[in-house]
């Protein structure tokens, strides 16, 4: 059983330390009102009490709820941040590329692009530095978008399944809105992670803790775990593996 009264302490101090390094004294995240991004604006309120900037970037299919459950932990905690909302430069791009607006995830992985210029944006005219909010489970299982909000400049929950995660919102006093609701990337409306990925975190993330601790297959089987689950995580494990590496250079 891990002590995550000990994380929170460690990863507060993991964000300061590193922020710091990097010879910077701001920090920037995206706030979505879901469970990561929650927990993420919490320790960095945390370590920078006065130095901190949440955006919360809806865009023209996020549902109004995400919103209200953020300015809800906002208001709680006395984080600082800015609503900006997206609608515009979507409906630009929905005008400029044919078919976008037809297909749910394309028109969900612009709006995440769109959401890192905006952070990127703000650290570049504020001297901030970008804190991720991508979990284990979603890093290993490529359920992100590159270059959209799996971009940061350092990330303090990515070693923590998303099972952990709620454990140490909980620590957090992340409010029981968030706490309660279905995962979801909040891409477009009635989107569920688990829907897409197709099994519960809680299945997905006792399979990957196990691959982690070298079980084999029918060690993982020997669990009560479902044999499709399993074939799933080491399939998108394998596949999705280039999302996890920088872009390969090539040696002349």
């Amino acid at each position: 059983m891990k002590d995550f009264e000990q994380i929170r302490q460690n990863l507060v101090q993991f964000i300061a330390t590193e922020v710091q390094a990097r010879g910077f004294q701001f920090v920037v995240f995206g706030l979505s009102g879901g469970v990561d991004s929650a927990v993420v604006a919490r320790l960095c309120q945390l370590a920078f009490p006065n130095n901190h900037q949440a955006l919360l970037m809806p865009s023209k299919q996020s549902s109004q709820t995400s919103l209200t459950h953020a300015l809800e932990l906002c208001k709680k905690f006395n984080i600082s941040y800015q609503i900006l909302q997206l609608h515009q430069p979507q409906s630009a791009f929905e005008a400029t590329l044919q078919g976008l607006d037809s297909t749910p995830l394309r028109l969900g992985n612009l709006c995440a692009r769109l959401r890192m210029i905006c952070l990127y944006d703000y650290a570049f005219t504020h001297n901030a530095l970008v804190i991720g909010t991508s979990n284990k489970s979603e890093i290993l299982l490529g359920y992100g978008t590159i270059f959209g909000d799996l971009a940061c400049a350092i990330n303090p929950i990515g070693n923590l399944y998303k099972t952990e995660i709620y454990e140490l919102a909980r620590v957090l006093g992340v409010p029981q809105t968030i706490l309660e609701k279905a995962p979801s990337a909040d891409l477009y409306e009635g989107q569920s992670d688990e829907k897409e990925l197709g099994f519960p975190y809680a299945i997905l993330d006792r399979i990957m803790l196990l691959l982690d601790k070298g079980a084999k297959d029918d060690e993982i089987l020997q669990q009560n775990l479902p044999r499709e689950a399993l074939r799933l995580v080491k399939e998108r494990i394998s596949h999705f593996d280039f999302k996890r590496k920088m872009p390969e250079i090539a040696n002349i």
